[in-house]
């Protein structure tokens, strides 16, 4: 039966230095100390993961754990100011928190970290850290490595994401605490937006994998980790590559899991849903209750292995089947490899030349980088379009399926006509009707072909070699089917353009594609999460229902403008009666024949009531560029009561040299 617990809406955890982090708690009622699960974010557990938290924490202490939602400094309720992600505050602050849950006398002393993105990236990082209290992991949709796997750099390639990321950011962190639990809100809410760092500007002035991004990047050490975590991703979601790498470094216990799904939990996600709950259940009574159900002998890569299903940008299911490899890496993946030649990929060396240049707007069937961020509109469509506009390397059809899991490795000898270009490779699946799905991809700066640390200026007409490892994939070919590298000197909107169009030269006899084949005579179990079982939901009251739209137009010039809203909607809390109201409008535009007319705009609103207060939060965000620098400009308006009365109004704006941009 499960157990009856309290929800504790507001607790303060005071930190060393006095500061105070705000929690809220949903603790068993039980006689004896129990285990804990901590998930800790800046996303305001008041409201802003108040949805999701009923669905995951509410059935954690039903099951006897005792769960804290935590505040990071400086966000939500909690004190001191915030200063950036992963940042050396954040993670000695979260030490503390989980000294402090240790030493509560409904605690047993076991506690586990959980949670996806945000959540994800910092428990793995606290795990790095060894506090001693922590004993197991749960990681959804993290990172390894912030500079290779985050949402700033691909490949030493900026992401538009760096400034939209920027951008949200700026809207969350310029929301106010709540006056309930904040005589001083007012005061510290001016103090919030006064001080908070421009996130976009900062990330962009640290092109190369240096210090910032070295700290919290857990592959610096595999050996430091020495709690058990799993790790859980879905093949729609941006962040592929973590579980893989986990489960094939960590010295530690360490499971992979990768599902169909979006940047969502499982249970909740709009591609076939599954059991989250009852993969974190069995991780955690396993490692924290020390049950022997079989947690620790799980198979080390569980996934789902897609196949074509005519590809749309809205959600839809996929197709495929749940495989499973007992080792990771595995004796049943095996390097094929294929040779770039003039009549596309082979198995035999040819010489020749191929030459890859684009128009900019290339990338308009990419989608959302990453999908479950946005309500519709978000998943790469149909590739043709695009790939009619890149250099490609296709298969005849294939005699008998072909079956990928892992990283597939580009390897192309070239030559540049710009001392600054990139590359970008996608693997598609072309069916015989001529519908392109894609694979995987993943971009390269072609300044950093030896080194993400010291890239150089290429040199227009002499000969490099650099290799590309895709994303990690997992993707059966059926037979009848052709496999297509296509390459493009773009990606947009996904990657933000090189200065100047480039024409890179391709030196077919020096390049080559190796895929990661997978073979099985006979599958084992794959132990797969199964339908998700039911869950609670938070009972709002809804006064406008969410929504989403997308829109491309092109101009009479020939720039393609893509616009889109998200609509958050607008409820009313049924535990403390806060109603809050949200939407966001994007915008991204490029010339085809001018990479450096890019342009990212970003608007954001928040809306407050309670009682008698209210207040609204307007945020605009705009990024553009010239063959030598970035341009950064922000503003935010903030204003209060009924008749939106203004309290603070400020804008900032960053001049960035692009160097190797």
């Amino acid at each position: 039966m499960p157990n009856a617990y309290d929800l504790i809406e507001t607790t303060w955890i005071t930190l060393p230095d006095g500061r105070r982090l705000a929690a809220r708690m949903w603790l068993p009622r039980v006689q004896t100390p129990v285990p804990a699960i901590l998930e800790y974010l800046p996303y305001r557990k008041g409201d802003g993961t108040a949805p999701r938290d009923e669905t995951t924490h509410r059935v954690f202490a039903s099951e006897g754990y005792a769960c804290i939602r935590v505040d990071i400094a400086g966000t939500g309720d909690s004190e001191g100011v915030f200063d950036d992600e992963y940042s050396e505050q954040e993670l000695s602050d979260g030490e503390a928190v989980l000294a402090w849950i240790a030493a509560q006398d409904w605690c047993d002393g076991n506690i586990g970290m959980i949670g996806i993105s945000w959540g994800g990236f910092n428990g793995l990082q606290l795990a790095y850290r060894r506090p001693e209290a922590l004993k197991a992991v749960v990681s959804v949709a993290s990172t390894a490595d912030r500079y290779a796997d985050d949402i700033h750099y691909m490949g030493g390639c900026l992401l538009s994401d760096n400034a939209n990321w920027g951008s949200q950011m700026f809207a969350y962190q310029s929301r106010p605490a709540n006056p309930k639990n904040r005589a001083d809100w007012r005061e510290d809410w001016i103090k919030r937006i006064a001080e908070m760092p421009f996130m976009a500007a900062d990330w962009l002035r640290h092109p190369t994998r240096d210090d910032q991004w070295k700290h919290g990047s857990v592959c610096e050490d595999w050996s430091a980790i020495t709690a058990p975590v799993l790790a859980i991703t879905g093949w729609a979601d941006a962040y592929v590559n973590t579980p893989s790498a986990l489960a094939a470094n960590l010295t530690a216990p360490s499971k992979a899991l990768v599902g169909p799904w979006e940047h969502r939990y499982a249970h909740i996600a709009k591609l076939d849903p599954a059991d989250f709950h009852g993969e974190v259940l069995a991780w955690f009574d396993h490692h924290l209750r020390a049950e022997d159900n079989g947690a620790q002998d799980l198979p080390d890569y569980r996934t789902y292995m897609q196949e074509h299903f005519n590809p749309t940008m809205q959600n839809k299911p996929r197709q495929g089947r749940w495989v499973a490899e007992a080792q990771w890496p595995s004796p049943n993946v095996r390097d094929r490899v294929m040779f770039l030649g003039a009549d596309g990929l082979s198995e035999t060396v040819t010489p020749g030349q191929r030459v890859v240049r684009n128009p900019a707007t290339l990338g308009q069937a990419a989608g959302y980088f990453c999908a479950g961020m946005r309500f519709e509109n978000e998943l790469p469509g149909d590739q043709t379009a695009d790939d009619a506009m890149a250099t490609c390397f296709d298969t005849g059809p294939l005699a008998e399926p072909l079956e990928i899991l892992g990283r597939p490795r580009l390897r192309v000898s070239f030559s540049v006509d710009r001392p600054v270009a990139q590359l970008v490779a996608r693997l598609c699946d072309v069916s015989p009707e001529g519908v392109s799905q894609r694979i995987t991809y993943r971009a390269l700066n072609l300044t950093h072909r030896d080194s993400h640390e010291t890239p150089e200026l290429l040199v227009p007409g002499q000969r490099y070699e650099a290799e590309i490892a895709l994303n990690e994939c997992a993707h059966h070919l059926r037979a009848g089917h052709q496999l297509r590298l296509a390459l493009s000197t773009s990606y947009w909107p996904i990657v933000w353009p090189a200065p100047q169009a480039a024409e890179v030269t391709l030196h077919l006899e020096s390049s080559t594609l190796t895929l990661p084949e997978r073979r099985v005579t006979t599958e084992i179990a794959p132990q797969n999460p199964g339908a998700p079982r039911d869950y609670p939901t938070l009972k709002s009251q809804v006064l406008r229902p969410a929504s989403g739209t997308s829109q491309t137009i092109i101009r009479e010039d020939g720039t393609v403008v893509l616009d889109t809203f998200d609509d958050y909607g607008k409820a009313v809390d049924p535990y403390h009666g806060l109603t809050v109201g949200s939407h966001v409008s994007m915008h991204y535009a490029i010339h085809p024949d001018d990479p450096a007319s890019a342009v990212f705009a970003s608007d954001w609103t928040f809306t407050f009531e309670q009682d008698a207060w209210q207040v609204s939060i307007d945020t605009e965000n705009k990024m553009t560029c010239d063959v030598e620098n970035f341009y950064l400009w922000r503003k935010v308006t903030a204003r209060e009561g009924a008749d939106g009365v203004e309290v603070l109004v400020k804008e900032w704006q960053e001049t960035i040299p692009r160097g190797f941009q």
